[in-house]
């Protein structure tokens, strides 16, 4: 594990600095996270902890920025097959420091906020976040073919379809002619 950054930091005086934070997040301490990756024990699947890097700043503007990078490879059941597959994951943002969900409103479109409280930030939260956001709601892996879900044990293609019945095709008519 790669430790080039604080648990937690000042914002601000990060930006003031021009400072960058670069490593690797034990997967392990992200609690939100760990709760829909495939299990570590026995799963077959290694989890890799996530690179990321976040380069803090000013805008144009005044507002505390952080360009934020984000690689990982998530551990994740596919729910075709129910087996453990590895999510490639690698995304970019531009995020904005806010104190207040007030602050929040004031911030240019291209901006995602960061509320920081007591004036800390902890990055591992903010990288936790970002593959949070990564994470697929119903997880696939591509290289897993179409689960076929039939119960009659015929192949797709030699299935008929039967015409479908509606027992209750008639009812509107009986009960026209009943009102008439």
């Amino acid at each position: 594990m790669s430790r080039e950054f604080p648990d937690l930091l000042n914002p601000w005086k990060a930006a003031d600095g021009r400072r960058t934070f670069e490593g690797t997040m034990p997967l392990r301490r992200m609690r939100r996270l760990h709760e829909l990756l495939a299990p570590q024990d026995g799963s077959g699947v290694a989890w890799q902890d996530p690179w990321f890097r976040a380069d803090f700043g000013h805008d144009s503007q005044g507002n505390v920025t952080v360009e934020l990078w984000v690689e990982a490879e998530l551990p994740l059941i596919c729910q075709r097959s129910l087996r453990p597959y590895l999510e490639p994951v690698k995304r970019h943002s531009l995020l904005a420091v806010v104190e207040s969900v007030e602050e929040q409103e004031l911030l240019p479109e291209d901006y995602e906020p960061v509320l920081v409280e007591q004036g800390h930030m902890a990055l591992l939260e903010v990288v936790e976040d970002e593959l949070l956001l990564a994470v697929p709601q119903v997880p696939r892996n591509p290289g897993v073919a179409e689960v076929d879900l039939s119960t009659d044990g015929a192949a797709p293609a030699e299935r008929t379809t039967e015409p479908t019945r509606r027992p209750f095709e008639g009812l509107a008519g009986l009960l026209k002619q009943r009102k008439d």
